[in-house]
């Protein structure tokens, strides 16, 4: 039976656990473990009787809610929290009456609804930052094993001049490695408790706030903000705006890949699977299916992003619709990062090259592409401005003539007399002329290994 929270194409754009860490059951249970947590501090600066914890810890499972009438509740509460509390303290009520009277001691709503958000973000960072470990490492593998192989750098959807593929697979890389360094000081920022109270004062404990507040926060493994931050949004935003730009780079590679498997390209494929990429009536068809799976959430990621940005505009001490907002676009930032990521690192761990079609491509215009080697190397005996009239002619030339450039040039006096035979082959060679693409390969596998030897030594500690 299908569950009735699930969405329909909840893993075409996502993958289970992250689905998992922001499905509705979860969402609730870690609205109960800050409330659970919360009566534990209390309690241990004797706010409220250590008699109370227990009644209130057994009956902060999720399972014990009445799940449809908490959907009913909220859209008359403005809130989740407001009738999960109701439930909470009735239940716990049931139980011990007395007990009851110290359910939610000292905290808001928002406080419960925040807190819980950071628990399931950290969760998901966790999830993203294994992925983008495996994905690194694949990417890095396929870098340092194509680190010479030639193909045609194209800009503006043409043929510009030679680079390599194991280039391209370093610029993928060195993205992915920067999000692993975003998601590194992201934790620092995001990873901290909202305990602040009606209005961000936390009066109702008195003095014995500080010490809740520490002790809350020790319970949930977060750290202790400055001050609580109901109206200061930044926090929420640095992380949309991450896993916009997270998804945003997973876009380039699946829009990359998707143009090198187009059928006149075919350089690179997904890797084939049974029931994977056909089509409903072309048998011959293999769709980059992953490649849309991650576009279609680089074209979903901006406006989620732009509503989270947008609710940071908020009014004095609690907000209105604005921090409402972020309760489903921020959730679906994070399952689009999730399965974007999940998709790109399958790719990558089995991504199919077509060396073959990739030499044949480089050589389509028959030497064109070269043309600016011969430039600046003829220019060296006859300046630059005449050294490219002559190669413009000789270009020219061999287009009309259905000839390589190769062989217009090798009959051309002119050049010859300056650029022997052997020199203007070794010239029009595309492997011998992609500049610093090997240096520049080397330069991100060596950042991969240092990042990954100091992951190593932290794991170890």
């Amino acid at each position: 039976m299908l569950d009735s929270s699930a969405r329909l194409t909840g893993l075409l754009c996502g993958t289970q656990p992250m689905n998992d860490i922001w499905a509705p059951h979860t969402t609730l249970q870690r609205m109960l473990d800050v409330e659970a947590a919360l009566a534990r501090a209390a309690a241990a600066h004797r706010v409220i009787p250590h008699s109370a914890v227990a009644a209130i810890e057994a009956a902060c499972e999720a399972s014990q809610l009445d799940a449809d009438a908490l959907v009913r509740d909220a859209a008359l509460g403005g809130n989740l929290a407001i009738p999960l509390v109701k439930q909470l303290t009735a239940r716990v009520k049931a139980a011990d009456a007395d007990a009851s009277k110290y359910v939610h001691w000292g905290a808001t709503s928002q406080d419960i609804i925040d807190t819980a958000t950071v628990l399931q973000l950290r969760d998901t960072f966790t999830l993203l930052d294994q992925g983008l470990q495996a994905t690194c490492d694949a990417v890095a593998k396929l870098a340092q094993t194509h680190r010479a192989t030639p193909m045609i750098g194209r800009t503006w959807l043409q043929q510009a001049l030679p680079i390599t593929l194991g280039l391209k697979f370093a610029q993928w890389l060195d993205a992915l490695l920067r999000h692993r360094d975003r998601l590194d000081a992201l934790r620092a920022r995001v990873l901290v408790l909202q305990f602040g109270g009606a209005a961000g004062t936390l009066a109702s404990l008195r003095d014995a706030a500080p010490e809740v507040t520490r002790t809350l926060a020790e319970e949930l493994g977060l750290a202790v903000p400055t001050l609580p931050w109901h109206t200061q949004r930044d926090r929420m935003a640095d992380t949309a705006a991450l896993f916009g730009m997270l998804i945003g780079t997973l876009g380039k590679i699946a829009r990359d890949i998707s143009l090198q498997m187009q059928t006149e390209v075919d350089e690179l494929a997904e890797p084939a699977a049974a029931g994977k990429g056909g089509s409903s009536t072309m048998p011959h068809k293999r769709n980059p299916v992953g490649c849309a799976a991650v576009l279609t959430a680089a074209t979903r990621a901006p406006g989620l992003v732009a509503t989270v940005f947008a609710g940071m505009v908020q009014e004095h001490e609690r907000a209105l619709g604005g921090w409402q907002a972020e309760w489903d676009a921020l959730p679906d930032l994070a399952r689009l990062a999730g399965g974007a990521l999940a998709h790109i690192q399958q790719i990558a761990c089995g991504l199919n090259v077509n060396e073959a079609r990739l030499a044949a491509n480089l050589d389509i215009t028959q030497g064109l592409i070269l043309g600016e080697a011969v430039m600046l190397a003829l220019g060296d005996s006859i300046g630059r401005l005449d050294a490219h009239h002559l190669v413009e002619r000789a270009s020219k030339a061999a287009i009309a003539g259905g000839k390589t450039l190769f062989d217009v040039l090798a009959a051309d006096a002119a050049v010859t007399d300056h650029l022997p035979v052997e020199r203007l082959r070794q010239l029009l060679d595309p492997a011998h002329y992609v500049g610093q693409a090997h240096a520049y390969v080397d330069a991100a596998l060596a950042l991969h290994q240092t990042r990954a030897a100091r992951a190593q030594s932290n794991s170890r500690e």
